[in-house]
């Protein structure tokens, strides 16, 4: 076995962050290490990107391998319980340089494809699960005696940097009792795979999301199959039986947009469970290390952030840290100060997509679409209310497209309209969230 390269940075953990971060740094040149036990479930929450991050996959060059497994996604539709429906496509010209579109894709094989392409970019793998401890002064955290005893790629040296790609497991901020700041909401999400599944899109690979009688659920279209997903108040999903697979189905049973559309499913995975859609660690680095990912923070599924967000804090590490090369890992400083300006742009993230979202939660989104409709149908195309509805119906796009989340215009614009702009429609109390 090859050993003693000299391995500069350690990853722990190989999902959408660490195996994205891992093909961005070898492409920069650092010999980089990852841990991955190659322990993960055949079925994720992520399974539908944002336009973004297909710039991010040109630069890896994966996106024909990705379309090659994937289905095309050109926007996201909203059916509401009273009948209102909202689509959000993708028009090209909305998000500036970002293509219109992006895709579905099957967990596993996504995963997998990060991996392959850090491998071939140079990233070496090791199968195994790594152990970390807490360190002195200049590493908050180290790798194990053991670790570092079972891990011969390593020949004992300590790579100078330490990064948790870990998920939901948190392993640094567990290690370190950081605390998270926890979302306001206790729901479930019961989803599997079907065939037969009537996926609701008005164009084909658009994924649907329905605010049913009870929480709501998504319908995201895959190659021969629907992933549905059901989410819904812990309280609310006990009444429908005991296990996962009870429940999923007793929900969509009861539920008329799922009923429906379901009536001739036929399932074709296991059911999973998923809980707790909002977490975010209130400290994500250190002398040493820096989390990213899930093992940072997650944000509510509903939009589809997950995997962008993911990979979105990869990139902005690798650009804002690494940028300059390998010799920033001998300024420790410099490497802090990078750390903690990625770490605040991806808490601004969170806030902006938490905020997005919210309007969908309780409401406000539905009763500004109805009255935005009503505008329209009102006044003539070049009338001005109607230049107004227009324009805002293109910064809630870019908004919900992860183009421009975190801009401050259009969330004012937004925050604005929901306050000012919304007159003769059902008030949005009628459209929340249940």
């Amino acid at each position: 076995m090859d050993v003693n390269k000299g391995y500069e940075i350690a990853i722990i953990g190989c999902g959408p962050a660490g195996g994205c971060l891992a093909a961005l740094l070898s492409l920069r040149g650092f010999r980089v290490l990852v841990f991955d036990d190659e322990k993960r479930p055949d079925l994720l929450v992520g399974e539908s990107l944002l336009p973004p991050v297909v710039n991010l996959m040109r630069r890896l060059e994966i996106e024909d391998r990705v379309k090659a497994f994937s289905q095309h996604k050109p926007g996201v539709g909203f059916i509401h319980r009273g009948g209102l429906r909202l689509d959000f496509l993708f028009p090209e010209k909305s998000l500036g340089d970002t293509p219109n579109y992006s895709y579905n894709v099957p967990r596993p094989k996504f995963d997998e494809l990060l991996r392959e392409r850090a491998e071939e970019l140079g990233a070496t793998f090791v199968k195994r699960r790594a152990e970390v401890e807490t360190g002195d002064g200049t590493k908050e955290l180290r790798l194990s005696d053991a670790c570092l005893a079972a891990t011969p790629e390593l020949d004992g040296k300590h790579p100078k940097l330490l990064i948790d790609a870990t998920g939901r497991a948190r392993l640094f901020a567990r290690t370190l009792g950081i605390p998270a700041r926890r979302g306001g909401r206790n729901d479930l999400a019961y989803f599997a795979h079907f065939e037969n599944f009537d996926p609701g899109s008005s164009v084909d690979g658009q994924v649907v999301l329905s605010i049913l009688d009870h929480g709501w659920s998504w319908r995201i279209p895959l190659p021969g199959k629907l992933s549905v997903g059901v989410v819904i108040d812990k309280a609310a999903a006990a009444k429908h039986g005991t296990g996962a697979a009870e429940r999923l189905e007793a929900l969509i049973d009861a539920e008329p947009i799922l009923r429906e559309a379901g009536k001739n499913r036929r399932r074709v995975s296991e059911v999973m469970t998923y809980t707790n859609y909002q977490q975010i660690s209130e400290r994500g680095h250190g002398p040493g290390w820096i989390s990213i990912g899930d093992a940072y923070g997650f944000v509510d599924p509903m939009l589809s952030p997950g995997l962008f967000m993911a990979m979105l804090t990869a990139e902005k590490l690798d650009q804002q840290a690494f940028s300059a090369g390998r010799s920033i890992l001998d300024h420790p400083k410099r490497l802090m100060a990078h750390f903690k300006s990625v770490e605040d742009e991806m808490k601004d993230w969170h806030d902006a997509w938490g905020e997005i979202i919210e309007y969908f939660y309780d409401g406000r989104i539905f009763s500004l679409y109805e009255g935005g409709s009503k505008l329209s149908q009102t006044y003539q195309k070049w009338a001005i209310p109607s230049i107004v509805e227009r324009h805002l119906s293109r910064q809630l796009t870019r908004i919900v497209s992860g183009v421009s989340t975190r801009k401050r215009y259009g969330r004012q614009l937004v925050a604005f309209a929901t306050k000012r702009l919304i007159w003769d429609t059902q008030p949005p109390e009628f459209y929340a969230v249940r």
